[in-house]
């Protein structure tokens, strides 16, 4: 069927079943957006949203308008006994996230969970999602792969975080903030070791860019120039790359130092970043500057 039938067919169906449909919507390219999405938001009775605002903006550029209800993870609580009620009698809900698929690191499961517990029906909608997309242009194995969402803010327990996922032996998938991206990815090097990895960001959209490279070079280039927009990280399994160099070891210390550290806190931060003996990497450092008004 081309793709001018299947709009005449789908504008052509009765309203759907009632239940909870969980609607994939673009992550940033609108031609994302497939004839079964748009269909199943124009038929909803409720559209459950994170943000009533960045749905609305989406509703208007398809040329819909359906009732808004914010569900997120600051008011789903009160939202979810509330959401299971319609849905009970009779209603035609469609729950979608800001951007990509729902359930991808939003609090969308519970809500799933309490529909399965009251025998509510529940169908999902497949479509656009950063992490697979990410995934698929990393060019890392694909075969076994962990999405792991947020790391914590804090470096503790971020590092801490890593560790439990040292061992896996997969491709592992993060979401990450821009502002904390340099910071990441030095413990990432620090915990994981210098794997292969890829920075992925603004992905279907106008600037979209793939960094890609070892995780030491990539938290040198992310470590004072934190990206805008949206972004995956994507870490090769476990034995996948070797540790850094002596090179390259100095290559950063030089970053380091050129952006106005002392040579001591240089090589501290380097040995943070690789899981260096901290006393080793002073040693190349006072090596490689011969102290000066550095030391």
């Amino acid at each position: 069927m081309d793709c001018e039938a299947e709009g005449r067919h789908l504008r052509n169906r009765s309203k759907p079943a009632p239940g909870l449909y969980l609607v994939a919507t673009p992550i940033g390219n609108m031609g994302d957006i497939t004839f079964r999405a748009v269909e199943t938001l124009r038929a909803a009775d409720w559209v459950a949203c994170e943000d009533t605002r960045v749905t609305g903006k989406l509703m208007t550029r398809l040329g819909l308008d359906r009732p808004l209800i914010p569900y997120h993870e600051h008011n789903a609580e009160k939202a979810r006994p509330e959401l299971i009620a319609k849905l009970k009698q009779g209603a035609v809900i469609a729950l979608v996230s800001d951007a990509g698929t729902p359930l991808v690191s939003d609090p969308g499961y519970r809500l799933v969970r309490a529909c399965v517990a009251e025998n509510v029906a529940v169908t999902a909608l497949p479509g656009a999602s950063a992490a697979l997309t990410a995934l698929q242009l990393s060019a890392l194995p694909n075969d076994r792969f962990l999405f792991a969402g947020f790391l914590p803010n804090k470096a503790a327990a971020r590092r801490t975080a890593l560790r439990e996922l040292a061992a896996i032996p997969a491709t592992l998938v993060f979401y990450e903030s821009p502002n904390r991206l340099g910071e990441s990815l030095a413990d990432m090097v620090a915990v994981l070791g210098d794997r292969d990895a890829v920075v992925a960001r603004e992905l279907t959209k106008l600037h979209e860019e793939v960094a890609r490279g070892d995780l030491f070079a990539l938290a040198g280039r992310y470590a004072d120039n934190p990206p805008k927009g949206e972004v995956v990280v994507v870490v090769s399994p476990p034995g996948a790359a070797a540790a850094p160099s002596e090179a390259d070891l100095e290559t950063r210390l030089r970053q380091v130092v050129d952006q106005g550290a002392r040579i001591k806190d240089a090589a501290a931060l380097v040995a943070a970043e690789t899981g260096f003996p901290r006393r080793d990497v002073y040693a190349l450092a006072l090596k490689l500057f011969r102290m000066g008004d550095n030391g």
